[in-house]
């Protein structure tokens, strides 16, 4: 098993840039050494999710149409962190403005990476603890619902499907294999 690179750029150009994402094309030659193209995605922003945990063990999740899905989502309450933002204020934002709750305490959970294969988005999941609630202030590209149920319901949600963005996924499974709700 190799770990070397390799990806030879033999040209990039800017495909299309918008505030949140930039798409490129490379040309290269691919492993085997022929011609080829490889496309990527790049976010302007970091990925950041949080799941919080009450007490009790129950979570909330922020429910929501998807547009490049076509398809209304259920999924843990998350946000994008521009350039030098830190995550966890981020977290804490996010879950404010999506949920109306407030973290007495946030832990790092996991970092992933969505689609290596074709984007380098990064996410960053925090749990939050400690909840008190406040009136949630979302942002007027949203029309959220929100639910909160128990930990074990979220998790047979991630099992049988009905949960499929992939950080949410990723959240919930690590919390479980861990055993932290």
């Amino acid at each position: 098993m190799t770990e070397n690179n390799p990806w030879q750029i033999l040209a990039v150009s800017e495909e299309y840039e918008n505030p949140w994402i930039q798409v490129r094309e490379y040309q290269v030659p691919n492993p085997a050494g022929n011609p080829g193209i490889y496309g990527t995605v790049s976010f302007r922003n970091r990925a950041v999710g949080v799941v919080p945990l009450a007490e009790n063990g129950d979570t909330w999740l922020v429910g929501q149409y998807r547009f490049p899905l076509n398809e209304y989502h259920w999924e843990i309450p998350m946000g994008g962190a521009p350039a030098g933002e830190p995550a966890e204020a981020c977290a804490r934002r996010e879950l404010k403005e999506e949920t109306g709750l407030l973290a007495g305490s946030m832990e790092f959970l996991c970092r992933v990476h969505t689609s290596n294969c074709i984007t380098d988005e990064e996410g960053l999941v925090y749990i939050a603890r400690g909840l008190t609630e406040a009136e949630a202030e979302p942002e007027e590209t949203e029309v959220l619902q929100v639910r909160r149920l128990p930990f074990t319901e979220v998790f047979a949600m991630v099992m049988d499907g009905r949960i499929t963005d992939a950080i949410s996924v990723a959240a919930v499974q690590r919390i479980r294999l861990a055993g932290l709700a």
